[in-house]
């Protein structure tokens, strides 16, 4: 074991050095050069100088900002000491400036090309890119939300994007480039620590998108399993797989499509209203709102009752994964039972 970190120790810090040592190597030494020589030529004529006035002398020389508080008067100090600090100075200073901007780019580049990790906590998940427009409309729904908004940090994984959008750096999306599917990715995009999971359908005109979306819940679903997630799919038949590999929930797009073509064709305008009703950048959205207290004796009217005090119209209860739509006022109310309502904010809940 030793030897291991013997040679390791050789190969990486002495016989090929990263060049952020180096440099901090030849900083300390010429700042050690410089100090010294600065005392051992002035101390003799000036018995007051201390090791910081020779340290900061040597800095403000190094940089060559050159104060004037400390200066050598011997020749020793001025040719021996001064000289070299001034001309090593300056070539020394462009090396390190060019090291940290270099380390800086890098860093940034490695950003955007998705090549670096994420140590975010409580953050959302958004794994495939389906395309800009799309993207950038489900921020604006999620960031519009109190319970997302715009504080909650969203990491992008895709395969296949180059580079992320401008537009989307400019929201603060991280980027983490790989296939979603296998455990090293998800790690670096720290699904772990997250707390919400998105899976988008990256192509609607290719049916092995859903297949792909399988396999991405299976690899959520097994490594983090307490993560909210939601999966989108194009083929209804798709669910039925989506549910078995764990998933909270399943949005079938085609599904919805087929919806609103026959509601338009039968109730002109619904769409307008479904959208109204499902963003959170306009109008009026429907909520599922939790019950507190003891639901035993009470019914729907007191639940309407509560919904009206908080501003909302209370249309139905939601029980067991069903919808429990337009009930009379005497419907009783059950554990577990949540409101469907219609408001223009989110309630935490409706205190029976």
């Amino acid at each position: 074991m030793m030897q291991v970190l013997l040679r390791l120790f050789q190969r990486n810090l002495v016989v090929n050095p990263s060049v952020q040592l180096r440099a901090v190597v030849l900083l300390t030494a010429i700042l050690a050069y410089g100090t010294s020589g600065f005392l051992y030529f002035e101390l003799p004529a000036n018995p007051d100088l201390t090791w910081t006035d020779a340290l900061w002398y040597s800095l403000v020389t190094l940089t060559t900002v050159g104060y004037g508080d400390f200066f050598p008067k011997t020749p020793g100090g001025r040719f021996l000491v001064g000289v070299p600090l001034m001309v090593i100075g300056i070539g020394l200073l462009g090396f390190i400036l060019s090291v940290v901007a270099t380390a800086l780019i890098t860093s940034k580049t490695k950003e955007l090309k998705g090549m670096s990790s994420v140590t975010f906590s409580g953050h959302l998940v958004l794994i495939n890119f389906p395309g800009l427009p799309k993207l950038l409309r489900l921020l604006d729904e999620l960031a519009n939300d109190p319970r997302i908004g715009r504080n909650t940090a969203i990491v992008l994984v895709d395969k296949d994007l180059e580079e992320l959008p401008t537009e989307l750096g400019a929201r603060h999306v991280r980027y983490v480039r790989g296939d979603p599917t296998r455990d090293e990715t998800l790690q670096r995009a720290g699904i772990h620590s997250a707390q919400h999971a998105i899976v988008l359908t990256r192509n609607a005109n290719d049916s092995a998108s859903d297949a792909i979306n399988v396999s991405i819940a299976l690899a959520i679903e097994s490594r983090a399993r307490q993560v909210n997630t939601v999966v989108e799919c194009i083929d209804p038949g798709t669910r039925e797989l989506l549910a078995k590999a764990g998933c909270d929930r399943v949005v079938c797009s085609a599904h919805f499509d087929a919806l609103y073509v026959s509601q338009e064709l039968l109730n002109p305008g619904t769409q307008d209203i479904v959208a109204d009703l499902l963003s959170n950048g306009q109008g009026q959205q429907f909520y599922l709102t939790p019950l507190q207290g003891a639901t035993a004796g009470k019914c729907f009217r007191d639940v309407a009752t509560q919904a009206a005090a908080a501003g909302h119209v209370a249309i139905g209860l939601r029980r067991n994964n069903t919808n429990q739509l337009n009930v009379g006022a005497d419907y009783p109310v059950q554990a577990d039972d949540m409101a469907i309502s219609i408001g223009e904010h989110r309630v935490g809940s409706f205190a029976l």
